[in-house]
């Protein structure tokens, strides 16, 4: 968390962003609403935070030594995945993402993947090589996969399928991105990872299969929250013993987000585009929701906005902007940065009477 020193009768604003892919790092949001306040005159704390998915390696690896592993990607195709390490080993902690194995970008985005063959056995190495390095506990981000396997190739490559056996890890904990159930992870995903209607409908119907699998060794996944995340991945790996965890709350605690959001007098946050998704388990929906939840004024800035996702955002108390929406597809995407400082400022400088922190 960095913070910009408080001026004399000023007020605290936290900025709690994701990124917006391709235009602006949620580094460059905070550098741009920091921006903001000091036209307005107020302080601003900055939180990293990720939700399981882009950067909760980086942040809940920090510190830790970085190690690249040679692993099946998505497509079969093998990729370079990197894990973090600290600790001693035989009572290391291991810091992984799913998406650096089995991440859509690594098969090309969604008009080059091959959504039924897409697979999550790179995750699995991935587990299996940080155990060999000695790693008793690792920490999975679980988000932004290809696949809609319903971890079957994680367990299998973990020789784990069906499950039965211990895991290679005294303790495995799952972040997930998104609360979304097991069995809807092909119906809510599937189309953005190449799927087609028809596609769809057989990979649901094999998450079917699999959860019929997995209760018959002992575990019920259609009842656990964010089972349904990385494709079904995370569903998969609790029915093998894993523990599934909000990716939010976890790096909400490590960037000390709670403290910030008590000291703040407003919130600010954003991403790249505002969906149902966002307020899912997702950073800019979790971020909206704790604001609602301390009473804090809360922005929402994005780059495009669903109306239906922006009017929920609205019910919770919080007021979104999209930068395509008010100044256009083009400035949006060469001017985020700017436009992001305009939008804040305007904002906090309409904020009467001002809100003070508490």
């Amino acid at each position: 968390m960095s913070e910009l020193p408080a001026r004399p009768g000023g007020t605290s604003l936290l900025s709690a962003p994701d990124k917006f892919r391709g235009s602006l790092s949620g580094e460059g949001f905070c550098a741009a609403s920091a921006a903001a306040c000091e036209q307005v005159g107020w302080s601003q704390q900055s939180c990293r935070l990720s939700d399981g998915g882009e950067g909760f390696g980086e942040l809940l690896g920090e510190g830790g030594e970085e190690k690249i592993v040679r692993v099946s990607g998505p497509l079969g195709s093998p990729v370079r995945a990197p894990l973090f390490m600290s600790g001693r080993p035989g009572a290391a902690r291991a810091v992984i993402e799913s998406r650096t194995a089995c991440g859509l970008l690594l098969a090309g985005g969604a008009d080059r993947n091959r959504p039924m063959e897409a697979t999550t056995k790179g995750v699995g190495e991935l587990i299996m090589a940080a155990s060999e390095m000695g790693a008793s506990e690792i920490l999975l981000g679980c988000g932004g996969s290809a696949s809609t396997d319903g971890g079957r190739g994680a367990l299998e490559a973990m020789g784990l399928f069906p499950p039965g056996g211990p895991l290679p890890v005294r303790r495995l904990l799952v972040a997930y991105d998104v609360t979304t159930p097991f069995l809807r992870a092909a119906e809510v995903f599937g189309p953005q990872k190449g799927a087609s209607p028809d596609q769809v409908l057989q990979l649901s119907h094999r998450l079917e299969e699999l959860a019929g699998l997995y209760r018959e060794a002992g575990s019920d996944v259609t009842s656990l929250e964010g089972a349904g995340a990385a494709g079904g991945l995370a569903g998969g790996l609790a029915a093998a013993g894993a523990e599934l965890v909000s990716g939010f709350e976890v790096s909400a605690r490590a960037s000390g987000f709670p403290a910030a959001l008590a000291a703040a007098s407003a919130v600010v946050t954003g991403e790249g585009r505002l969906d149902a998704t966002s307020l899912e388990g997702k950073v800019t929906g979790s971020v909206v929701r704790a604001a609602a939840g301390r009473r804090r004024p809360c922005l929402v800035v994005v780059g495009q906005a669903d109306e239906h996702a922006a009017a929920l955002a609205g019910q919770l108390g919080a007021a979104v902007v999209s930068l395509e929406g008010r100044f256009g597809a083009e400035r949006s995407r060469r001017e985020t940065a700017e436009l992001v400082t305009e939008v804040v400022a305007e904002w906090l400088s309409a904020l009467e009477p001002r809100p003070e922190g508490g």
